[in-house]
């Protein structure tokens, strides 16, 4: 199913790139009509989505495997120009505010995400290079990479941290349409754009925007402010380079390059130039060629800075100290971290120390892998003692009428050497008692990010070596090195065994064991097998055996 799938992407990929444009069209309409495109689609809005228990406006969901069964034959039947409004729901903002979204019913979502792996690939043959958000293969720190390299020093010192003013809601349909062309699936884009939403049992129209929440909306804001890259690097400047009084023969030599750096994530952005006065000549440049776009600068957050001063990026505040770029985790997320940890452990004050290190441990790990690609060791013992604090009073609150030398010994023990560590035993499923700690953040190694390079595109067959290593190397520094985990990826070749796809693909993970515990099957590292969790309730479901 996947190896179908991807194989036609990267046909479409290479047609593209070859300017074959009835060859494209003829393969968008075979993905269009692929069965294997319907059962990953499917797969992946209802088993993979973190929306997938969320239903539209019908109240629908397939969270089993009967109900997943049913859809397929359901959509194989039904016609795809049948579109229904969205549920406007609302989620809070980072800054007080509420963000709407719009929930399509599951027939709508799993259609959308049928026509975005036919428009996809298309449109990653003609993205640009420093475009990071929402697309295959890309992330966050590719483009805190992209800004450090522009801002390091001697390189840029003035940024134009720029924001846009609600892009999805704003997006103008009629340049996205006809952005798009002529292509298989663009009425259907159409249908949904103009489908509108249902808020408080009332109808509302959508004569601009796209809907917030929907598998391809990301896709079609790409395909919006794809162009700006060659806008601001089409501006250039001549400088004149002068001998040294050394070699007083050679005559000037004059040197044209771009006046400005950029990176974008979505709809953040970030222009970078060597002077104020290029930065503030830039801005209404931009301005001029986002309104036939619908969208505009959000002036509000909008700042032009100096990079003495920094300026805050994807969670990391980028800034020069003493002369060096460091990224380092933004100050109010750190804060905003340590607040939602204090108040679990407020809300949680009668749970048990296995539960408090069950529930924290992910969290830890999740937030520590994010920020152990910047200059984050001083950052991460800054937590781990607050951390420590909090987990204090907890203890003290749960026994206020105990000496502390008794909590002591019933809560903290020397861990690997580490004294005054928060420790519990647990059982094991087979029945062993063992040790269960709390993570440390400073435990985990600062590792520098290597940004994907160039246009490179997970739909480029000519590519795959390239990605298999980037999938590795990410997944060599998943779990710790020499640990049974890692040495059950590895004997795996870093694939999963039933669809033979990398493991670290995007998709969760799941540790199987060959021979289940209830049958005697124990944690040795020659009873587990990493699988994607996808793959895993397919294993089940089918009796499919393996053999480690």
């Amino acid at each position: 199913m996947k190896k179908r799938v991807r194989n036609l992407r990267q046909r479409i990929y290479r047609a593209t790139q070859n300017g074959q444009w009835n060859r494209v069209r003829s393969l968008m309409k075979l993905m269009l009509r692929s069965y294997s495109n319907l059962l990953l689609s499917v797969r992946r809005v209802t088993q993979e989505s973190s929306g997938r228990q969320t239903p539209g406006l019908d109240g629908q969901t397939a969270l089993t495997a009967e109900q997943r069964v049913q859809l397929v034959h359901r959509l194989r039947d039904h016609s795809l120009w049948q579109v229904q409004p969205t549920k406007r729901v609302y989620i809070p903002k980072a800054n007080g505010k509420l963000r709407p979204l719009g929930i399509a019913n599951i027939d709508n979502r799993v259609a959308q995400t049928i026509v975005k792996n036919a428009l996809e690939p298309h449109w990653e043959a003609r993205f640009e290079a420093h475009s990071y958000g929402f697309r295959p293969g890309r992330n966050c720190h590719d483009a805190i990479e992209q800004c450090f390299l522009r801002l390091r020093q001697g390189c840029d010192t003035w940024i134009l941290d720029a924001d846009l003013r609600s892009a999805f809601d704003r997006i103008n349909h009629r340049f996205v349409l006809d952005t798009i062309g002529a292509l298989p699936g663009r009425e259907l884009i159409k249908q949904w754009l103009k489908a509108g939403y249902i808020e408080a049992e009332m109808f509302h129209a959508t004569p601009e925007g796209v809907p917030q929440g929907g598998p391809i909306s990301p896709l079609l804001l790409n395909i919006a402010l794809n162009g700006m890259e060659d806008l601001v690097l089409s501006q250039t400047t001549t400088r004149t380079y002068y001998p040294s009084s050394k070699a007083k023969t050679q005559a000037p030599r004059k040197r044209t390059a771009p006046t400005y750096g950029y990176c974008r994530y979505a709809d953040d952005f970030v222009v970078t130039a060597k002077t104020q006065a290029d930065i503030e000549a830039v801005v209404p440049i931009l301005q001029a060629w986002l309104k036939p776009r619908g969208l505009a600068l959000n002036l509000e957050k909008t700042q032009i800075v100096n990079i003495r001063q920094g300026f805050p990026f994807l969670g990391f505040s980028i800034r020069h100290y003493q002369g060096k770029c460091l990224c380092r985790p933004q100050k109010d997320k750190v804060l905003a971290f340590l607040a939602r940890i204090r108040h679990w452990l407020k809300q949680n004050a009668s749970a048990s120390p296995a539960a408090v290190i069950h529930h924290l441990n992910p969290i830890l790990r999740g937030w520590g892998n994010y920020y152990k690609h910047g200059v984050s060791k001083d950052v991460f013992n800054y937590v781990d003692s607050q951390i420590w604090r909090a987990i204090w009073k907890w203890c003290c609150r749960r026994h206020p009428n105990k000496r502390k030398s008794w909590i002591i010994r019933k809560y903290y023990r020397t861990f690997k050497g580490r004294t005054w560590s928060f420790t519990t035993t647990v059982t094991d499923r087979a029945g062993h008692r063992q040790l269960l700690t709390l993570v440390r953040l400073a435990d985990i190694p600062i590792q520098r990010h290597i940004k994907v390079k160039g246009t490179a595109s997970l739909d480029d067959p000519t590519l795959q070596d390239y990605w298999q290593y980037r999938q590795t190397r990410y997944g060599k520094t998943y779990w710790e090195k020499g640990s049974k985990y890692y040495q059950v990826a590895q004997s795996q070749n870093w694939r999963c065994p039933v669809c033979q796809d990398a493991l670290f693909n995007g998709e969760a993970l799941h540790t199987h064991h060959l021979k289940p515990v209830k049958e005697g099957g124990t944690d040795l590292k020659e009873n587990l097998m990493h699988l994607h969790q996808a793959c895993h309730h397919h294993l089940h479901k089918t009796g499919m055996v393996l053999s480690g």
